[in-house]
């Protein structure tokens, strides 16, 4: 009778000899199949991935050269797969495979051998051991993937979109109500009465002095009702042309006397944001002035309406 091959979990190779029925103890030792090897060893060793039987010094897939490399990791993953998870009883899908962990500030690669992946049936995500609980990858706060997000969320959401855009509403209505006094004006339509309203700008705009007639760029400043609890305070002002918005708000909102706690809060209902008229969008903090806008601008300040994505995704 043929001697059959033994089966282990830990290891892809297996010592014969440890096995009670796996070895023909008839035999005295066998040669090692690797090319150049064929030592006789009395204790070899069988590679359950491709079948073959190696001495001591090759009885890994790396050092004999495996062609079959892995066949038995597999096989082991999907077995493994196959049982139940440890936490809240959810099940290891066998279709996981090789992927990062799905929770964002985790590095580890599951779907392999010895790391298996956790499926979360909340928020249908795979995830590795250490956050394969609800509360280790913040599952109540994510949207299920393949699934519209719970009706909170959406509330949440619809809620603060309809607060920014009402923001921006009341302020164009107000303006609208004060063309004939306030700005902004609409953009002269030739070239020389746009110069005209530039020079203008120029004889009531402040700023630092100190800072070259070429690099500065004139602007029309407001702030929302809301925002400087007063109504509609405005300015004209200069600004280098190499600063950043960021810059620009910090001096505008201090000439203006507008409480700014950009730097003290990270709640975005507290920030300032800069609004550009002419190109109708919320600028960033980063942008430079000079590629931004131009002499005979105007800005506005706006409290708690959010950073520029959630305006241009509504």
């Amino acid at each position: 009778m043929a001697p059959t091959h033994p089966e282990a979990n830990d290891t892809s190779y297996v010592n014969m000899g440890e096995s009670k029925d796996g070895f023909d103890e008839t035999l005295l030792g066998k040669h090692c199949e690797y090319d150049y090897c064929n030592q006789l060893d009395f204790l070899p060793f069988f590679c359950q991935s491709c079948k073959k039987t190696f001495c001591l010094d090759h009885r890994s897939e790396t050092s004999h050269k495996c062609v079959n490399a892995g066949a038995w990791a597999e096989r082991r993953r999907q077995a493994q797969a196959a049982t139940h998870s440890h936490g809240q009883g959810r099940l290891m899908r066998d279709a996981v495979s090789e992927k990062p962990c799905a929770s964002p500030s985790c590095k580890t690669t599951i779907g392999t051998s010895l790391v298996p992946g956790v499926h979360c049936s909340t928020c249908n995500r795979d995830y590795c051991l250490k956050h394969r609980l609800n509360e280790d990858h913040n599952c109540k706060n994510l949207v299920p993937i393949g699934a519209r997000a719970g009706g909170s969320q959406m509330d949440v959401v619809a809620s603060r979109t309809k607060s920014a855009l009402e923001k921006l509403r009341a302020w164009g209505s107000a303006k609208k109500e004060q063309a004939g006094r306030a700005l902004p004006k609409p953009k002269p339509t030739s070239v020389s009465q746009r110069m005209i309203a530039v020079n203008n700008l120029k004889k009531t705009a402040k700023g630092d002095d100190k800072l070259a007639p070429e690099k500065r760029i004139y602007v029309y400043v407001e702030a929302e009702a809301e925002t400087a609890k007063a109504k509609f305070p405005k300015g004209a002002f200069f600004f280098s042309k190499d600063w950043v918005v960021g810059r620009v708000l910090d001096d505008a909102a201090r000439r203006l006397q507008v409480e700014n706690i950009n730097n003290r809060s990270s709640d975005e209902r507290d920030k300032l944001r800069v609004f550009h008229v002419e190109g109708g969008r919320l600028l960033e903090f980063n942008e430079k002035v000079g590629s931004a806008l131009v002499s005979g601008n105007t800005v506005v300040l706006l409290r708690g309406v959010g950073p520029p994505p959630d305006l241009i995704e509504v």
